[in-house]
Order: structure tokens, then sequence, then C-alpha cells
């Protein structure tokens, strides 16, 4: 409602941006575009199927170009289809269909602007969730946080779908691939749609490793030191197989 409201201010058809300038003209999705999307809302149903989001609550978008392809405002993934394609350009300003777009694009678009991602993925995760509400970062309880760059950061909690947010977020995505947001969630991003949600599956599995070694009565989980984390960060570079 809020993103309906913001779009009334700025012009009837939401053709014209906050400052007043032409958004561009809305056009039909490419085929690349037009791909990407069905594999942004396989990604997003993902979410759903898995345990990371409840209802609407998380949000995905991918790159193609200059263009960024996002889950629009409030509607069911199980919903979506073709037609549901949303795209903005990198100043948000809506290029592809006729969808608000999440009230966390200004997130999305932080991503993009301050890293080299091309896809982000944004839930609610339980664990993670809980984790964020508990300590500045997750402490590295297995060697899997070298997969996202060390320690995660837990982002100071602001009112979603705020620039503020979006800063807080940046800060403590520094050096990383993925961070917690406090009182609120989880965001990860990588080279692809698949890589991002990876990313996004073990920091939930890591929160919930940490979660119950703590809860054990008279006993403090072993962690590890930033060295050994560096050294499995250098190993997972080498990781996977390679073409013969």
């Amino acid at each position: 409602m809020a993103e309906q409201r913001r779009d009334q201010r700025g012009g009837r058809d939401g053709r014209t941006g906050a400052q007043g300038v032409s958004e561009p003209r809305r056009r039909d999705a490419r085929a690349e575009e037009a791909d990407a999307w069905l594999e942004l809302v396989a990604t997003a149903r993902r979410t759903v199927s898995d345990g990371l989001v409840v209802g609407t609550s998380g949000n995905v978008s991918v790159r193609v170009g200059d263009t960024v392809l996002v889950t629009p405002s409030g509607v069911p993934y199980d919903r979506l289809g073709p037609h549901d394609v949303t795209g903005v350009d990198l100043a948000g300003r809506r290029v592809l269909g006729t969808r608000v777009p999440t009230s966390e694009l200004p997130m999305h678009l932080a991503v993009y602007a301050g890293t080299d991602a091309a896809a982000v993925v944004h839930t609610h995760a339980v664990h993670a969730t809980a984790v964020s509400t508990l300590v500045p970062e997750l402490p590295a309880i297995h060697y899997m946080s070298a997969a996202l760059g060390g320690a995660v950061r837990v982002a100071p909690y602001a009112t979603y779908g705020t620039d503020e947010l979006a800063e807080n977020m940046l800060r403590a995505l520094a050096d990383r691939s993925g961070c917690l947001l406090q009182n609120h969630g989880t965001i990860t991003y990588g080279a692809t749609l698949t890589q991002a949600y990876d990313r996004t599956a073990q920091l939930e599995w890591m929160c919930r490793l940490w979660l119950t070694a703590s809860a054990v009565p008279g006993l403090t989980p072993s962690l590890l030191s930033p060295d050994q984390v560096a050294e499995a960060g250098e190993k997972l570079r080498g990781y996977g197989q390679t073409e013969g």
C-alpha cells in the first residue's frame, strides 16, 4: 500500500518519480529477461518450500544488464507467472510490467550499486532472524563462514524499505557476501541466483547450528579463529568439479 501511495504522489500512472523526472517508457521483456524471470520465480518459490520465508515475506532479484528483475510487492510466489515480470532500471524506475516492486527495492539496488552482485536473495529465515536479535555478528561456528567472507555481521535495525536500512546493510556487507538484518532477516548476493540462494541456505544452517550448540547447559561452543576461517576460504575457492 505504501508503494502504491508513492506512485500516486508521483503521478497517476506511476510514470513520474519522486523528483518529478519521467520514468522510462515501459517495454516488453527481452528473451534473456524472460528466461531470468522464470529462474527468479523458481528461486522465490524455493524460499517458501524450504521454509526460509512465510507468505510474501522476503524477496528476490536478478540483474540483467542495466535492468533489475525483482519480485513484486504482496503477490504470493505460487501465483507469479510470465505475465507478472517486474523490472526496474538501476535508479529504481519501473521499465517492465505493471506490478509494484517489492518494498525492499532500496536494499536490492544498494547491493547492485555497491558490489559486483548479479543476484540477491532476502529472507526472514527463523534461526537467522533469532541470531540477529542476540549478537552483533554470527560467531565463526563452522568453516562455511568463509563462503560468506568471514564471521557474518548484523546490520543495525532500521524500518524496512528505507534508505537507512540499505545503508546499514551495506556497511555490514563490507568484504562479505551476506549479512543478518537485526530483528528482520538475511540478505545474500552472488554471481547467480543459485549462488545467492545457496549462501542464504548456508547462513540459515549456520545460525541454527550456533543456536543449537549454544543451548547446551554449562557448555560453550568452540569457535574458529580468523586464520582458520581464512584457510578454509582458500580451500573453498578450489572446491568442486573442473572441466576436463
